[in-house]
């Protein structure tokens, strides 16, 4: 029994682990481009999040063979001029039982300059460095589901989208914001040669306002 509580304990942290993680990016300029896992919301620990090691080797869309270097808790790569976008599946391995396995897929941008969509889910500014964004999906617009605006000073609003699957974030201050929205898929599903009930796709937007 005491194994088996250890083994459940286990299994609950690592759903909250992949649920409350998110891949981020951020970018100075034209400068490399910066890729972290952890919770945008906090403070990064020095060094990194404690799971940062699971972020092994994020894809960038479009692919590209550019070196990937690993600093002292996120990842930096040599991107080409404008938005930058990165897509991650294999973070967190499907955990849970047989039949009932859950997974994670990362969806991650940095900046608001291209008005559409790269990424099956994605959040997409309505204009270059408009204030209002679109939770697309498959390129369609997602309605009434809530995204989190996580401000430079770490203040976070809660927002869902309307009809259109818009949302307007009021932007007070002057730093980098990071936008976050969360998909829940069930079904007959598969990610990793494993088949899973559920998927979380979790999607990050990340820009300076200045």
């Amino acid at each position: 029994m005491k194994t088996l509580s250890v083994a459940l304990m286990a299994l609950v942290g690592l759903s909250s682990a992949a649920q409350a993680h998110e891949v981020w990016v951020e970018r100075d300029g034209t400068g490399p481009a910066r890729i972290y896992l952890g919770e945008p919301a906090q403070a990064l620990p020095e060094g990194g999040d404690p799971e940062f090691e699971k972020l092994k080797a994020p894809k960038l869309v479009p692919a590209s063979k550019a070196a990937q270097t690993r600093k002292a808790g996120y990842i930096e790569v040599a991107v080409p001029a404008g938005d930058v976008r990165v897509i991650d599946d294999s973070v967190f391995a499907p955990w849970g039982e047989d039949g009932k396995k859950e997974g994670v897929i990362y969806y991650a941008r940095a900046g608001r300059a291209e008005a559409r969509a790269g990424l099956p889910l994605e959040i997409v500014p309505t204009a270059a460095n408009a204030d209002s964004f679109t939770l697309l999906r498959d390129g369609k617009p997602v309605p009434a589901t809530k995204l989190t605006a996580i401000s430079p000073d770490k203040w976070t609003k809660e927002l869902v989208t309307d009809a259109n699957g818009r949302v307007t974030v009021p932007l007070k201050d002057k730093g980098r914001f990071i936008l976050t929205a969360t998909q829940e898929e069930k079904g007959d599903l598969t990610l990793a040669s494993q088949k899973v009930a559920t998927l979380y796709h979790i999607a990050t937007l990340t820009f300076v306002n200045d």
